[in-house]
């Protein structure tokens, strides 16, 4: 197994009625953890570096995305490289020279009209270089802009006009805003379950779930058999990530290399990628 196509993996998961899990990388010990937990679960795996993260890492896209091009060539499951949460079409255009084979284009915080415009444009700036482009369509919670509350009066997507909204930006998948939010540190989520199989019947491309760190096992599943294909994973990694760094370092205030600490950091990671994959795919 190694570099494969992120297509690849999600029609894999849509011949088999199931998702696949994709995961945020922040540091080498994200990519780590991330390839580490999805060979342990035996599944395949997508390595999502988000626009924040590249600006994070001093608005370069190549040393962070290198590092995670390495990791997917050498393991043992198929490994995708997906560049999430563009808004920079500049950004976009550096996409397939670094590795990546697609690209989620967020214009979700405009207006339909706007979105509609702006997304076609990316689609086919994606396309002309061979990435799988997804888009957004509503408001998902916990981004910045977006209104308060995952299930307020205009904010979840409308089926009716995701349709027409794929046919008019040919996209090749579509997030969807059903009730889950970003940031989330509890996994309360409710879903709308009913409104996610409503959208699956009018649009006849995967349809993704961002924010799923909030979102329980147990409606992680519910939602994947209503016909979500991607599930996107964040801050689940990153509380890990910090509650065994902050663990490590009150037990010991004198300390200083920082591998004692991401050592234990990488492996709580990779824990919990494990045990989420599982719940997705079980």
């Amino acid at each position: 197994m190694t570099l494969v196509r992120t297509e690849s993996l999600v029609r894999a998961a849509v011949e088999r009625s199931s998702a696949v899990a994709a995961f945020n990388v922040i540091t080498m010990e994200h990519a780590e953890a991330i390839v580490t937990g999805a060979e342990a679960a035996g599944c395949g795996v997508i390595l999502q570096i988000s626009q924040n993260a590249v600006r994070f890492h001093g608005a370069q896209l190549r040393p962070i995305a290198a590092a995670a091009l390495a990791l997917a060539e050498l393991s043992n499951v198929e490994v995708a490289l997906h560049l999430d949460h563009v808004t920079d079409i500049e950004l976009l255009r550096q996409a397939a020279d670094a590795g990546f084979s697609s690209v989620m284009f967020d214009a979700g915080d405009l207006s339909y009209q706007a979105n509609v415009a702006a997304t076609r444009a990316a689609a086919q700036e994606g396309h002309s270089a061979g990435l799988w482009v997804e888009a957004e369509l509503g408001y998902v919670g916990g981004k910045a802009g977006a209104p308060a509350g995952a299930h307020v009066a205009g904010v979840r997507t409308d089926p009716v006009e995701a349709g027409d909204y794929v046919i008019a930006c040919g996209v090749d998948a579509l997030a969807v805003a059903v009730g889950s939010s970003h940031a989330m540190t509890t996994r309360s989520a409710q879903l709308d379950h009913d409104l996610i199989r409503l959208i699956a019947a009018k649009v006849a491309l995967p349809l993704v779930l961002h924010g799923s760190s909030g979102v329980p096992d147990t409606e992680l599943r519910a939602a994947t058999s209503a016909g979500m294909r991607k599930i996107n994973i964040g801050t689940a990694l990153n509380i890990a990530f910090t509650d065994a760094v902050r663990e490590h370092l009150a037990s010991d205030d004198q300390v200083t290399d920082p591998r004692t600490y991401l050592g234990g950091a990488r492996k709580a990671m990779s824990d919990i990628v494990t045990t989420l994959i599982q719940a997705i795919t079980a």
